[in-house]
């Protein structure tokens, strides 16, 4: 599980991250990611609807999308919020490839501090 200063929480900030932040498309899954002030540390929130499946699915693929966050947060730079939306391909998708797919659209918004 995520620390709690690592979770966005309020529908807000779910709302200001994904109309404010930058898009980043893929084949299982859309990455959202808003600049914010440095002092926050990066959080991450995830959007699951029905259309992925019943709710054991959505749950398993909402665990596997926190655990690759939970990988990548080390190296993250802070100030950043970050919401990823499931698409319903997510299901059949590997571990690598959501993790490919989250650490690519992190990289093309230039959130990470490490190369």
């Amino acid at each position: 599980m995520l620390a709690k200063a690592n979770r966005i929480r309020t529908g807000a900030d779910y709302r200001l991250t994904i109309r404010r932040g930058v898009r980043v498309h893929a084949p299982n899954t859309i990455t959202y990611v808003r600049r914010v002030s440095d002092a926050t540390p990066v959080r991450f929130g995830f959007v699951v609807s029905k259309a992925v499946g019943i709710a054991v699915v959505r749950n398993t693929v909402r665990r596997r999308l926190k655990a690759v966050s939970r990988e990548l947060l080390p190296e993250l730079a802070p100030g950043h919020d970050i919401v990823v939306r499931a698409l319903p391909a997510s299901v059949q998708a590997s571990w690598t490839t959501l993790q490919g797919e989250i650490r690519r659209a992190v990289d093309e918004v230039g959130a990470r501090c490490m190369p």
